[in-house]
């Protein structure tokens, strides 16, 4: 009696010291959610030098690594659920000890499911070194909480955002010099199941580390941005089919696997955020949403779109940014991430399923 009185009481405290806590979140991906991470190691998927963060006010507008003009999608995310940092690169000297409970940033530019995808950068963050990383944020915040609060903590209020997929496409699958071989022996079906396959251990191994909410983003339109159109001399109105094609493929298996996995691992919620959709709507009604440009990078160089070269300090950069969809020739702007973020964050089933952030939040 004594002791199950005991027991009892020791996890109404363990509730009540996670309940002080504040929500948080766990970002992995590619250069659309880096927060720097890039700017600790030589490689050439780098935004640390001018305009790149211009309208960043956490930053005073100096460039902290973002791949935008200001906030990342994940950055208004945060924001939005009342958090009050955004989550540090993992890599900053400074993300450690109470830090961590602000949430950390292991995303990379370059980075995808597979390893060998970014390579033409020669460094990146696969998913695979991502998640060793949270490996060591997960035996750190055993040492700061105790391991009991630490579960609690993980599992309960702690979000888990993945934004990964396009680069294994854009910059491995569809990189000629890099991939003619796999191109060659792999139809599109055949990648895009070692894609799924992959990314299925990745986020059980995510699971077995006693992550419960997780946030999955489908790749978006990868035949509408500026670098893509310009390489195809499109006009402004059209995009590239089989960039397209393939990541439509992608996410239909990407959906299946979100409801095999919600079915099969206890208390887990997978929400797959539609961004698809998302920025293919915003792409096609930019007028109505008070846009000037859904093809034009505002910042960059080469061909009528800006589309060819990144962002830099030699750039030629749009008078108002936000009125252009495209920050650069990859990413949207902060104005894009808004219309985005918001929409992730309260929308309806079509767009983010089977709930909406701030559902899953409050789960």
């Amino acid at each position: 009696m004594i002791l199950a009185l005991f027991f009892i009481l020791s996890l109404v405290s363990l509730s009540k010291a996670v309940d002080t806590l504040e929500g948080t979140t766990f970002i992995f991906g590619d250069s659309l959610v880096d927060a720097g991470n890039n700017n600790y190691f030589s490689t050439l998927s780098k935004a640390d030098s001018r305009p790149n963060g211009i309208d960043f006010k956490a930053s005073g507008g100096k460039p902290t690594g973002r791949f935008t003009n200001g906030r990342t999608i994940a950055d208004i995310v945060a924001e939005e659920l009342g958090q009050s940092h955004y989550a540090a690169p993992f890599l900053a000297p400074n993300t450690t000890g109470k830090a961590l409970l602000n949430g950390v940033n292991y995303a990379s530019g370059g980075g995808g499911i597979m390893n060998e995808t970014g390579k033409i950068f020669v460094n990146r963050l696969s998913m695979d070194i991502q998640i060793d990383y949270f490996n060591i944020t997960r035996k750190q915040l055993n040492e700061l909480l105790d391991s009991s609060t630490a579960r609690e903590f993980i599992m309960r209020k702690s979000i888990f955002s993945i934004t990964v997929g396009a680069n294994d496409f854009l910059n491995n699958y569809f990189v000629p010099v890099v991939s003619i071989g796999q191109r060659v022996s792999e139809n599109p079906d055949v990648f895009i199941n070692h894609l799924i396959t992959t990314l299925k251990g990745q986020l059980i191994r995510l699971y077995n580390l006693d992550a419960r909410k997780f946030l999955i983003a489908n790749v978006g339109p990868i035949g509408c941005i500026p670098y893509q159109k310009s390489l195809n001399k499109l006009r402004e109105d059209q995009c590239v089919e089989l960039p397209n094609q393939v990541a439509v493929q992608y996410n239909a298996r990407l959906k299946d696997l979100l409801t095999e996995l919600n079915e099969n691992l206890p208390e887990a919620t997978f929400v797959l955020a539609n961004v698809y959709d998302l920025v293919s709507e915003v792409i096609t009604n930019y007028k109505k949403l008070g846009f000037k440009s859904a093809s034009k990078a505002c910042c960059g160089n080469g061909g009528k779109l800006q589309g060819i070269l990144p962002c830099g300090p030699t750039s030629s950069m749009c008078a108002d940014r936000t009125k252009y969809v495209f920050w650069d020739n990859y990413h949207p702007s902060e104005a894009a991430n808004l219309v985005i973020a918001k929409q992730l964050i309260d929308g309806n089933t079509r767009v983010i399923s089977p709930m909406n952030l701030r559902q899953l939040r409050d789960l």
